[in-house]
């Protein structure tokens, strides 16, 4: 008998290394919810001050790249990577990341009955 096409089987097992942290299902931001803890994104910072200080390193070191481009001739390109990893792989993943810090702790995601909606955490 051949298998349904249409019907769809997963694995008994996670396909995770061992010894694979559970911080990385998508079950552990549901349980720091549930334990009133306020949830961070995966690009958010500690602090929006911290966020804002990999943002000045990322974007200064970019810019210096390009800036010392003529004087330094293409040594100056070396600080193109720094700037790449203080952004955390773009720009826009820094950005991201600055909405993800700002909103950290103050928007609760509540879902009843296949409905979400974000309300702010003071209000329940």
């Amino acid at each position: 008998m051949t298998p349904d096409p249409t019907t769809v089987t997963r694995p008994a097992t996670p396909l995770a290394a061992p010894g694979a942290a559970d911080a990385a299902t998508p079950d552990a931001g549901a349980d720091a919810v549930a334990r009133g803890e306020p949830t961070r994104g995966r690009f958010a910072s500690e602090t929006v001050p911290r966020h804002l200080a990999r943002g000045a390193v990322g974007f200064g070191a970019l810019a210096g790249a390009l800036a010392l481009l003529p004087f330094a001739g293409p040594a100056s390109l070396l600080l193109a990577p720094v700037g790449l990893v203080a952004l955390r792989g773009c720009p826009m993943c820094w950005a991201i990341g600055l909405v993800e810090t700002v909103s950290a702790g103050r928007l609760r995601r509540s879902c009843t009955d296949g409905s979400c909606k974000l309300t702010s955490a003071g209000r329940h």
